[in-house]
């Protein structure tokens, strides 16, 4: 596969603004002049999103790879097509292949339950004789960890002795039964920790191992402090107070990467992503896996009945949503996380694939969907293609407007609440422990309470019921803590006990 470089991604707008110059670089098509100007116009009439990567690719080659906007904006940095992005849950599709590469060479069994070839470990035996990896991987395993998965992708307070003594904390969900789609992270947290259980390497080394190396994605990763070494890495972004886009106050570090959620890659690289699974393993003329690996992940192994924005979803395989956009089939897997977004898809039946990749989620959602939409529209003709999407991103940039006012009288609600605690923030100062969950600390600093927990902290907002704060240890998604007593709290359904001081 030959990729535009930067240099071709510059020829797009010297050629848009200039006309015709002379140069060695290919000469992009229409499509991906469209593309490119409408990506443009885009992040212009929407404003909040700093930038985007994105990669279209259709059938062996790329249509496009280019970078928009910038990595930061405090530094002004711009994105290229080798500048990474955190893919967040489009992880869960280099994770599921590389399992079922194990799988496909008689290592580990998909089918069987996972009693069968985890050997002793700390999975309640029931659990352990009725689940396999094809249910962890397709969600419907009728499971639940919340420490696990807690620890894994948000506080990052773990090692693999403590994540293997978790696995204790499994139990069966009390409204979703074995068979039943539920979409979480804790069927890949507690499938790649019984796989490094019994066969040692971690979900990092197991993906880079049967995925990325064999794929030849270099600009891909599992590590951030990698990443940052190897070039410029994109920071996710929140709407500031002013509804100005500043950098979140939660970013992703090495030990909150996960199976379910976890990778870092470029434009370039998940060009390369796409080609694999448009092509069932086969990159840049070469088989890379065996015949038929990729296409099966594919498939579906349980059943759903929804809609995400403009796409039917009727099934989930291993790391892949199944589903249609207008008549097509849509295989596709996004993914979020604290001013982070991605958006991964491909047509099975029109061997088109996109891959756009956010440094905001507020609003980066709906417009890198919406994006995505114009390539595939595009590709198919729409005769009121321009009509149609000017109009989407009038729409757009209304819930903008709208969603930001919401925001800003939010704020302004809970700073005009009264104090709900009964005694001095001293009085509530100290470390507060759940074997399962961890350590909070609560700490006092210039007459403010700030939580911490892991590599997530805040300070504190009154909450509406007496002796209850509230937190947004993850930007914009409140949560509360109740002191239950003087020694005690209690956080996502937990209770914290104070430590001796």
């Amino acid at each position: 596969m030959n990729f535009p470089s930067a240099l071709t991604a510059a020829f797009f707008t010297a050629a848009l603004l200039w006309g015709p110059v002379a140069s060695a670089a290919p000469v992009p098509g229409p499509e991906a002049r469209d593309i490119d100007v409408f990506t443009r116009k885009a992040l212009a009439r929407i404003g909040v999103v700093p930038g985007l990567s994105l990669a279209v690719v259709r059938g062996e080659e790329p249509v496009i790879t280019a970078g928009f906007g910038v990595a930061n904006v405090e530094t002004g940095v711009a994105v290229d097509a080798n500048t990474r992005f955190y893919v967040a849950s489009a992880t869960k599709s280099f994770t599921a292949l590389a399992i079922a590469a194990m799988a496909a060479r008689g290592a580990v069994e998909l089918d069987t339950p996972v009693a069968d070839w985890a050997g002793s470990t700390k999975l309640p035996p029931d659990i352990a004789r009725s689940i396999t990896l094809t249910d962890l991987l397709s969600h419907r395993s009728g499971v639940e960890n919340d420490p696990i998965a807690f620890r894994a992708a948000m506080s990052g307070d773990h090692s693999p002795r403590l994540m293997q003594a978790l696995l204790a904390e499994t139990v069966k969900s009390a409204d979703t039964p074995h068979g039943t789609f539920r979409y979480t992270n804790t069927g890949y947290n507690l499938a790649t920790t019984l796989i490094e259980q019994r066969f040692g390497p971690d979900w990092r080394a197991l993906v880079s191992r049967e995925v990325l190396v064999p794929a030849g994605l270099t600009q891909t990763t599992a590590w951030v402090s990698r990443a940052r070494r190897g070039g410029v890495v994109a920071v996710g972004h929140t709407p500031g107070p002013d509804g100005a886009s500043s950098p979140s106050s939660l970013q992703k570090v090495d030990a909150t990467m996960q199976s379910a959620g976890g990778l870092m890659s470029s434009a370039n690289d998940m060009a390369r992503w796409l080609e694999l699974q448009i092509n069932d393993g086969v990159l840049d003329g070469r088989r890379v896996f065996p015949a038929g690996l990729v296409d099966a992940t594919h498939r579906p192994r349980v059943a759903q009945k929804a809609v995400f924005g403009p796409y039917s979803r009727d099934g989930y395989g291993l790391g892949w949503q199944t589903g249609r956009y207008g008549d097509d089939v849509l295989i596709h897997h996004f993914g979020n996380f604290a001013g982070s977004r991605t958006h991964v898809s491909f047509m099975p039946g029109r061997r088109l694939g996109v891959a756009i990749m956010a440094n905001e989620d507020f609003m980066a959602g709906e417009l890198v969907d919406l994006l995505a939409d114009y390539v595939y529209d595009r590709f198919a003709g729409r005769p009121d293609l321009e009509a149609h999407y000017d109009a989407e991103l009038a729409a757009l940039a209304a819930r903008r407007d709208k969603r930001l006012a919401g925001l800003s009288a939010s704020r302004a609600e809970r700073a005009a609440r009264p104090w709900p605690l009964s005694r001095p923030t001293s009085a509530y100062v100290g470390t507060y422990v759940d074997p399962a969950m961890g350590r909070m600390e609560i700490s006092e600093a210039n007459g403010l309470m700030k939580v911490r927990i892991g590599v997530m902290s805040a300070l504190a907002e009154a909450f509406t019921k007496p002796e209850t704060i509230r937190v947004e240890l993850s930007p914009l998604q409140g949560e509360a803590i109740t002191f239950a007593g003087p020694d005690s709290l209690v956080f996502e359904g937990r209770t914290f006990l104070r430590a001796p001081r």
